[in-house]
């Protein structure tokens, strides 16, 4: 036994020591007495009596927080039952208004995803679990509401199609850009946008989230399909040979080791040059040793510059499309004959070509895939 579990022991037992009470009643004096066992017994007892008493309070306000939560989560339910009787009562209140609303709203919502799907991969089904459950609910209070269920529960059953297809599509592309050893966020990153705010139903009666989460999964889609058909992929010339990798080599001119920003293509004098991807011209004219010199803004952060050109067929600030012809090979600016210097540049740093044209055949699928098909694998 331990010296302190015996100390304490020992001013315990000082506190309960035999004690006597001297009384004194008409020149009499009486001796009381209370022992120090009778004093332990008391006071177990009023120990005994306040725990009982603490464990009741703290069982009571425990009871009563979970009757508060009770209660809480029931005017929720009657909230929810309110609004969908609400709406029932709106439905019933002018039937025909509402069933134009709501066949608009379809109309709408069908447009605005017409241009990433096939007709037939969005056609909702009707045998959904969500259209099931808001029917019956609906349906059972008004029997003219039922139509305008079923209008509602496909557009919900709808959304949540597209959604899936969506991230399915954008999975997909993400895949396939971080093949290039880029980070897909960067592709997605919101661009500037403002205006004023337009609710997009006037009626408030579809306000839903998932039509919300519909309309994020096509943006995030479309940002990155977007961005994968800015990735410089395709060859810049049809036919060519190699000539000169990227990295250090002996420059073809004075003979000293020099670092080469890009990739050296030989073919025959006006070969047609095209464009490794989707872009903007941003420069187009003579740029010191590059000579004649195109170079084309792809977006997040990607361009391409090619040099040594004999004739030039874009101007600054027009659009191109991939595999479009910008150009002739030739042989201008610092150069020891006929070839096309070819570079990719990531916010100004120049990158090895060789990784991003060796993906060529893949990435030309993917692009189909995801421009075209919307078929759940």
């Amino acid at each position: 036994m331990s010296s302190k579990f015996i100390g304490f022991k020992n001013r315990i037992a000082d506190l309960f020591i035999d004690r006597e009470f001297f009384m004194r009643s008409n020149g009499e004096i009486k001796f009381l007495k209370i022992s120090a066992r009778l004093q332990r017994i008391v006071a177990t007892i009023i120990a005994l009596i306040l725990c009982t008493w603490v464990i009741a309070t703290l069982f009571m306000a425990a009871n009563q927080y979970s009757v508060s939560l009770e209660r809480m989560a029931l005017v929720k339910k009657e909230e929810r039952i309110q609004s969908k009787a609400e709406r029932v009562a709106a439905y019933k209140d002018d039937i025909d208004e509402v069933a134009e609303d709501l066949s608009k709203r379809q109309d709408l919502i069908e447009a605005t995803v017409a241009p990433f799907f096939n007709e037939a991969d969005i056609t909702t089904e009707d045998e959904t679990t969500e259209k099931s459950e808001l029917v019956d609910k609906v349906g059972a209070l008004a029997e003219e509401a039922a139509s305008l269920a079923k209008v509602e529960a496909r557009q919900l059953a709808f959304a949540q199609k597209i959604t899936n297809i969506a991230e399915i599509r954008a999975k997909r592309a993400e895949a396939e850009i971080r093949k290039f050893g880029l980070n897909p966020k960067q592709f997605a990153q919101t661009e500037a946008r403002g205006g004023p705010y337009i609710p997009f139903f006037d009626d408030g009666r579809a306000e839903d989230p998932r039509f919300t989460k519909m309309a994020e999964a096509l943006e995030y889609m479309k940002a990155l399909e977007a961005g994968l058909a800015s990735i410089p992929s395709a060859m810049p010339a049809e036919t060519y040979k190699l000539s000169s990798s990227f990295g250090y080599r002996r420059d073809p001119i004075n003979g000293r080791g020099a670092m080469h920003s890009g990739l050296d293509f030989k073919a025959a004098y006006g070969t047609p040059i095209l464009a490794a991807a989707d872009g903007t011209i941003t420069k187009a004219g003579w740029m010191g040793g590059y000579g004649k010199t195109i170079e084309i803004t792809h977006g997040n952060g990607l361009m391409t510059r090619y040099a040594h050109l004999s004739r030039l067929n874009v101007n600054v600030g027009q659009k191109v499309e991939r595999g479009i012809q910008i150009g002739r090979m030739g042989s201008t600016g610092r150069s020891t004959g006929t070839h096309l210097h070819f570079e990719v540049r990531h916010h100004g740093r120049a990158i090895n070509p060789h990784k991003f044209l060796k993906a060529n055949p893949n990435v030309l699928k993917t692009k189909a895939d995801t421009n075209i098909s919307t078929k759940k694998q």
